[in-house]
């Protein structure tokens, strides 16, 4: 006889969860009374959403469901940031939410939301556990859905009598993960399609990777010399220093990128949905019928022919399709050898910062420096603003499973992400980059990263304004300023504030020795870098833009 909270902890045990981030809350205390007895580490986090966004970063680092708890009603919409980001990326998670005791539901009680209705656009399954005796079925089932096919987020809401109700029912058991493979004749039809090929491509996207599969790619890509390209923020699927690397699909392509994936007479998509960030609003590829010959690979069927009517789809996790092409190889040599070293060639040149821009800090060489001074395996996190174009156009990654940032677009990830990711693995350096804007999200997570003792170095690039919504701003109502302007804190004393390393870099020439500070601290930290608001993009600056040049 145990109580549904125990029920509920145990199910997580058996699913082989480690950690879990939440907010607490008086509707699941039998859960967090469950957990005191077990190894499960549990993050207590400052905002709902923060915590969400760290189980989503958990999932997408290891393709393993994050697990995050939330109490009702405001707790749980705080979460629901989270729960968008972790759909849209296709990350498996699991959100756990407090919910009104069953005898007041339908009267508006205290805090009460209807879940099934409120969160259906923004999770993969919604589904509430009416009966204590059914958790064990619930849950295997929440990890079954949140992995499976395309996968992302399930919520569950637990009814606060129903935790504390004692029953009698089974064991739970790990989930059995669910795979799709490749057939043989589909494996033959690829290996035909790309002999015929004269300018082929591929484009990595997606989750349900691995490292092991990312290396097995990579073999496949070298022994048939195919030019790789990385979709919108899942640019650690492929080394950046490899010949084979073209650059990412995202937004603000490499225009010789582009011209190449418009006229390649074979794309192959192997991972991801390729969207509208990744598709520079679907204008690489012509909706539903693309110009190119389509190889789809994906692993839900439901997404195969949804946006893009491929001439071959192939319904596969990446792992599954990668171990099938294990020995695949060309008839002769390739023909688009030299294509592929051109296509490494220009991304070399485009991924190389600039030396120069407006004011008394330069991106460009702080990022050259980070290049030079950063190991192969640390973990960068971000959310969402122009800054982040300094990350993803000048960070060459190297490694699977190093970099956490949204797809979606979110604001406000970056600082979350990053305090789950050095939780996930504290043997290695994580730098989160956040703008003024994007950091007053969730910025107060740092005080989770103080109080867990997680030496995240956070960047916070600050140059006043929303900067992606003034750069809209200024080309679409030149010199009509409205609603962009930001008030800031003094960011690094906000880092001392809270018990971390504050620095402030005013001179490109500061910010090497304040990050060599800051990590020699061994404390979370804040680099507070004022940049000029005319530094609106690397090549570009507002005045550039208010002028239309």
């Amino acid at each position: 006889m145990k109580t549904g909270g125990q029920l509920i902890v145990d199910a997580l045990v058996a699913n082989g969860v480690r950690r879990v981030a939440c907010v607490p809350g008086e509707s699941y205390l039998a859960v967090l009374d469950a957990l005191h007895d077990t190894d499960i580490d549990v993050l207590v986090c400052r905002q709902e959403g923060g915590a969400a966004m760290m189980a989503d970063c958990w999932g997408r680092l290891t393709g393993e469901p994050g697990i995050c708890m939330v109490t009702r009603g405001p707790g749980a919409t705080n979460a629901s940031a989270g729960l968008h980001i972790a759909r849209q990326d296709s990350i498996p998670m699991i959100l756990f939410i407090g919910q009104v005791q069953r005898d007041a539901r339908e009267r508006e009680a205290f805090q009460e939301v209807e879940y099934r209705r409120a969160f259906t656009e923004v999770a993969k399954w919604v589904a509430e556990i009416d009966d204590a005796r059914r958790i064990p079925e619930f849950v295997t089932r929440a990890f079954a859905v949140a992995t499976s096919g395309r996968p992302g987020p399930v919520v569950l809401a637990l009814p606060e009598d129903m935790l504390t109700d004692t029953v009698e029912t089974v064991e739970a058991k790990a989930y059995a993960p669910v795979e799709a493979h490749p057939g043989r004749r589909q494996v033959e039809e690829l290996a035909g399609r790309l002999e015929a090929a004269e300018r082929p491509l591929v484009i990595l996207g997606g989750t349900r990777w691995s490292e092991e599969s990312v290396a097995g790619f990579t073999a496949f890509a070298e022994r048939w010399s195919l030019p790789v390209a990385c979709s919108f923020r899942r640019q650690m699927l492929f080394d950046h220093r490899h010949p084979n690397y073209a650059g990412d699909s995202g937004i603000g392509v490499n225009p010789a990128l582009g011209r190449e994936i418009r006229e390649a007479d074979l794309v192959i998509l192997l991972g991801g949905r390729y969207s509208e960030m990744p598709s520079s609003t679907y204008s690489l590829l012509k909706v539903p019928y693309p110009q190119q010959t389509l190889v789809h690979v994906y692993p839900d069927p439901s997404e195969l022919g949804r946006v893009y009517r491929p001439d071959l789809a192939i319904c596969a996790a990446p792992e599954d399709f990668v171990a099938a092409l294990d020995g695949l190889a060309p008839k002769a040599a390739p023909r688009w050898a030299a294509r592929t070293a051109a296509m490494h060639e220009s991304y070399l040149k485009w991924s190389t910062p600039p030396e120069t821009g407006p004011g008394g800090v330069q991106m460009g060489p702080i990022m050259a420096w980070l290049e030079e001074n950063t190991p192969e395996d640390t973990i960068f996190t971000n959310g969402a603003g122009n800054y982040a174009t300094w990350v993803h156009r000048f960070h060459r990654f190297r490694r699977f499973a190093t970099q956490a940032a949204p797809t979606s677009g979110s604001m406000g990830y970056g600082l979350p992400a990053a305090v789950a990711a050095k939780q996930l693995f504290p043997e290695r350096e994580v730098i989160c980059f956040a703008g003024d804007g994007c950091f007053m999200m969730h910025g107060q997570e740092f005080a989770t990263a103080v109080r867990y003792n997680l030496p995240i170095i956070t960047v916070v690039v600050n140059n006043g304004i929303y900067g992606t919504i003034r750069m809209h701003q200024e080309r679409e109502y030149p010199g009509r300023v409205s609603a962009t302007d930001l008030t800031n804190p003094d960011f690094a004393a906000l880092a001392r504030a809270y018990g971390g390393h504050g620095e402030t870099v005013e001179a490109t020439e500061d910010f090497a020795p304040a990050f060599l500070r800051a990590r020699s601290s061994g404390k979370p930290a804040i680099i507070e870098v004022k940049l000029d608001p005319e530094a609106i993009t690397p090549t570009r600056t507002l005045s550039d833009i208010r002028s239309g040049t």
